[in-house]
């Protein structure tokens, strides 16, 4: 019988590649999987003095395979330094400083310390390279190396504390910051972050005091969300605040807790500025002495200004012993709250009293409306609160037990209050005008000086008695 010409072309085909297979094999067989291994030098000294601190690891793979580096002790410990990753067929050259990754001895307890990277013990090892290759092949090497004289004393955060660990970074003066204490054991470079839900992190800024940066001893971490550097704050939310050291041979140790942020915002607010008219509303008014208030006593209110006529910028003329009236509009045009003190609005003062007289000194991070003169013996010497208990957000703090008011966000608030013009010796003509003050924080440029108007006190054409 006939062989079909397409079968012969088969069988042809089929020895053919058999016959090439079979020569590749004869001229470069099959190569190992790991083509070498070997650490160069065979002794190292790893203690950061800059002589014998590291040795290079040298190998090769042939084909794509997941490989492990182990070190073994002659009591038996196991140390890894590589497990099971991932490589591709080529050369590698490793710097190996004898840090693999953490580890406790038996008996050892670090109170809450996380070993991330240590230094095994002086000894002889016997290291492994292990490779795995997908179809399951695998291939090994191994040999010795020394470690000697190593810096083996740990980085250790002996003391670390978050306080407080709800904070709310929003310029109001209450819990604005918070600070990481972190005493570190041994000089080593020192970092303080937090990380959020998806992996961001927010490096904290150390502060420089009797211990420098990178020393052993106690260091503080400061963290106001960025809100001082006009930065907005993280989102609301719970954080890890991690604490990590690592000193010179690579050594790291960390700490972490958990932090939450409430109410953070940068605040902004103004005095609202008026198309036509004035801003600030001036009215001369005549002092009753029901006004006069004291640390111990509240005063008649004024009423706030009302005649349309104020409106106008004319010069203010009033007799001396009477009162400067204002009036103005604050608004909140940020994301948060802002908290505010008194006196409530209304209240009269005498020119030589200040709020601390009335037992309302100033409060950092609180803001309020101010007044101010030309002769006036100190920038913005009479305030206001931006609303009454009856108008504002009413917070209690059950830390501290205090009540704290606040203007919410995008609320509006209408201020006023009266400065009697008392003392003979002030200067007429002269200016005065109001601001929103950001108690020791800042008066922004569009907040100083507003509404500037001139005040012409004349002689009174009525007796009065000081209170």
């Amino acid at each position: 019988m006939r062989i079909p010409i397409w079968l012969s072309l088969v069988v042809a085909l089929i020895v053919v590649v058999v016959i090439v297979l079979i020569g590749q094999m004869l001229i470069a067989p099959p190569r190992p999987l790991i083509t070498d291994a070997a650490f160069a030098p065979e002794l190292i000294s790893p203690n950061a003095d800059g002589s014998d601190d590291i040795t290079i690891f040298t190998y090769g793979l042939s084909r794509n395979a997941h490989i492990t580096l182990t070190f073994t002790a002659q009591d038996g410990t196991i140390y890894a330094f590589r497990t099971d990753e991932a490589r591709i067929p080529n050369d590698y050259n490793v710097a190996f400083s004898g840090v693999v990754a953490g580890f406790t001895l038996p008996g050892e307890e670090f109170g809450g310390q996380q070993i991330i990277r240590r230094l095994i013990p002086d000894g002889v090892y016997t290291w492994e390279l292990n490779a795995e290759e997908q179809s399951g092949e695998t291939d090994s090497h191994s040999g010795t190396l020394t470690i000697q004289n190593g810096d083996a004393a740990l980085p250790l955060l002996t003391e670390f504390s978050v306080s407080p660990s709800v904070f709310t970074p929003n310029q109001d003066g209450i819990h604005d910051r918070t600070a990481i204490n972190v005493f570190l054991s041994k000089p080593a470079d020192l970092k303080a972050y937090l990380v959020g839900s998806q992996g961001e992190q927010f490096p904290l800024s150390e502060r420089q005091e009797a211990v420098r940066l990178g020393e052993a001893g106690r260091h503080l971490f400061d963290y106001d969300g960025g809100v001082d550097m006009n930065v907005d704050p993280p989102p609301d939310g719970a954080y890890t605040v991690i604490a990590d050291a690592q000193d010179l041979v690579g050594q790291e140790v960390q700490r972490t807790a958990t932090i939450t942020i409430e109410q953070g915002g940068k605040p902004f607010a103004q005095i609202v500025p008026q198309v036509t008219g004035a801003t600030v509303v001036f009215e001369a008014r005549q002092w009753d002495e029901g006004f006069y208030s004291a640390a111990d006593h509240q005063g008649a209110l004024v009423t706030p200004p009302d005649d349309p006529a104020l409106l106008s910028m004319n010069t203010i003329t009033l007799p001396i012993g009477d009162m400067l009236v204002f009036k103005l509009t604050v608004e909140n045009y940020g994301d948060v709250s802002i908290r505010t003190t008194g006196p409530q609005p209304g209240t009269v003062y005498a020119w030589d009293q200040r709020a601390s007289t009335l037992g309302l000194p100033d409060e950092p991070g609180a803001w309020r409306v101010g007044l101010d003169c030309t002769s006036a013996m100190s920038d913005y010497p009479w305030r206001w609160a931006l609303g009454s208990a009856d108008t504002l957000d009413v917070v209690h703090d059950p830390e501290n037990d205090n009540v704290y008011y606040y203007l919410p966000a995008g609320g509006r608030a209408v201020v006023w209050g009266a400065v009697r013009m008392t003392d003979a010796d002030i200067r007429s003509p002269q200016d005065c005008w109001a601001g929103l003050i950001h108690e020791s924080v800042a008066i922004s440029d569009v907040n100083n000086v507003v509404g500037s108007r001139s005040v012409q006190l004349v002689a009174s054409t009525t007796p009065s008695d000081e209170p």
